[in-house]
């Protein structure tokens, strides 16, 4: 247990699985409530029984304004204010240019970059001088691969907002940056077109070009995490910690 984020109030949307839940496990063991978001109710109840007392949960979908609105309201009769945002909901699709159809284009940037956009916008009147914004992106931001046209672009779009938002909120006091996770073996494919198999592949492949020959954990994200919503950061805006083993600045 720590105390790097006491006192803090923190909303991480897709927090039920995966590195959300891991980043919402982490800022209560350093002293930080915690909302998480998630589609699925069963999901939500299951998380914060597991995460304990300084949890709670609001079903949301980040694609629909209704529910982020809802939210924010939440939010605000919970905890009066917000210090410190994750818009961390997100997946991935990859197919050959020629296989793209116009529902899967829409469906993966209404979930990357529609639903992160509209998250801070409803969640921004919560906050005040000295909070912190954390976009989930991907070390894929800046890289390009076959099949990835459409995920690779729209984590680039994330990265694109860390820029402008920062720009706009600086003189607000609130800080805006990305964090990227590299090959993190967690649920992902399950929201992707991988499949398991395919996901092990693209993983195998990933490992192969990281120079700490790895795969990162969950928790390496987290602790990232940690870094960007903590004091320990006050001066770090509009960057991009990218945490992937140096996969995609070799």
């Amino acid at each position: 247990m720590g105390n790097r984020l006491n006192n803090k109030t923190c909303i991480i949307t897709g927090g039920t699985t995966g590195l959300g839940f891991e980043m919402a496990k982490r800022y209560i063991e350093e002293g930080s409530r915690v909302m998480i978001t998630g589609r699925s109710q069963k999901k939500i109840d299951e998380a914060v029984k597991e995460l304990g007392k300084s949890a709670a949960g609001v079903a949301a979908d980040s694609t629909k304004i209704a529910d982020l609105v809802q939210l924010a309201d939440k939010a605000k009769e919970m905890f009066g204010r917000i210090d410190i945002l994750i818009a961390n909901a997100g997946g991935g699709v990859f197919a050959p240019i020629e296989k793209v159809d116009e529902d899967a284009y829409n469906t993966q940037f209404n979930v990357n970059v529609k639903g992160v956009f509209f998250t801070v916008q409803k969640m921004l009147p919560l906050m005040k001088k000295g909070g912190s914004i954390i976009l989930t992106s991907s070390a894929v931001n800046s890289k390009g691969a076959s099949t990835g046209s459409i995920y690779y672009a729209s984590k680039a779009a994330v990265r694109s907002f860390v820029r402008s938002m920062a720009a706009e909120l600086g003189p607000q006091g609130i800080r805006v940056n990305s964090l990227s996770p590299g090959i993190i073996p967690t649920q992902f494919f399950n929201n992707s077109n991988l499949g398991e198999a395919g996901y092990g592949q693209f993983e195998k492949f990933i490992v192969a070009q990281t120079p700490l020959g790895r795969s990162g954990t969950p928790l390496d994200i987290a602790n990232a995490a940690v870094f960007l919503g903590s004091d320990e950061s006050s001066y770090v805006n509009a960057a991009d910690l990218v945490v992937d083993g140096g996969w995609s600045n070799i």
